[in-house]
């Protein structure tokens, strides 16, 4: 490149929402930017800390238990949650996890019946049910027009169900997604996909975090055609031995215990 790109992301809540290898999400968004040629600067943001969103380029937050979404419900709604719709409505790319994503939602009614408010970034809300849904899964999308798949890994009772704002991430094919119900599976609003996917996901489907990472550029710089290919090819094998493991089986899990 003639000059040199950088871009910061944004890991929310480390400590708190980081379960299941979420954290591995961060690692492969930066080691995926610096393959593509730019500069990365993470950046950690916790409880009672008031950015401005905006001057991020990829905001990510993992899952947490329910201890720990009470713990940063509150902090969202009235610390961050002006500052970061903004951010996501001026483009900013987002990847949200599991308890992440229902924190991004409008609410979270817990087992207990405790009601969880969320920030509204999309338009969904989730119940506790009384089955936990475990396992692999695999999704079809389809982004920018081109038709993917997502493999991962969910583990979750909470049931997601989206309004009329919000559009699914994909159709499941194998696994529960978001409520076990309506064959849809996560939740996306411009560049902000929300997802139930563990294990963790971007590793494993590299094509994602090229997403993430391609938008965040065109916001920040108008262009990603600068950006250098990088080979897959190490990844796509992991995205397809998860594939061929769920094909062994040759039926479907029930997941649900």
């Amino acid at each position: 490149m003639a000059n040199s790109m950088k871009i910061v992301i944004c890991h929310l809540y480390p400590d708190l929402m980081n379960i299941y290898g979420d954290r591995g999400n961060i690692i492969s968004l930066a080691r995926r930017a610096e393959w593509a040629g730019l500069d990365v600067e993470i950046k950690r943001v916790d409880l009672r800390e008031r950015p401005d969103f905006r001057d991020f380029d990829i905001l990510f937050i993992g899952g947490g238990q329910d201890k720990e979404q009470a713990l940063i419900a509150d902090d969202l709604v009235e610390v961050k949650a002006t500052s970061l719709t903004n951010a996501v409505e001026d483009g900013l790319a987002l990847l949200a996890v599991c308890g992440g994503y229902q924190l991004l939602g409008n609410y979270f009614k817990t087992g207990s019946g405790t009601v969880l408010p969320g920030i509204g970034i999309f338009d969904a809300w989730t119940i506790a049910g009384k089955k936990r849904c475990i396992g692999d899964v695999i999704v079809k999308c389809e982004l920018d027009g081109q038709h993917r798949t997502l493999v991962g890994f969910e583990n979750h009772s909470g049931k997601t169900y989206l309004g009329q704002k919000a559009k699914p991430l994909g159709k499941v094919v194998f696994g529960y997604g978001n409520n076990a119900e309506d064959g849809f599976e996560g939740a996306t609003y411009l560049n902000a996909f929300g997802t139930y996917l563990h294990g963790s996901l971007l590793p494993k489907n590299p094509w994602l975090a090229d997403h993430l990472i391609r938008h965040a550029v065109e916001r920040r710089y108008g262009s990603a055609h600068s950006l250098r290919p990088v080979d897959d090819s190490v990844e796509n094998l992991a995205h397809q031995a998860v594939i061929a493991r769920i094909q062994k089986r040759g039926k479907m899990d029930t997941g649900a215990i």
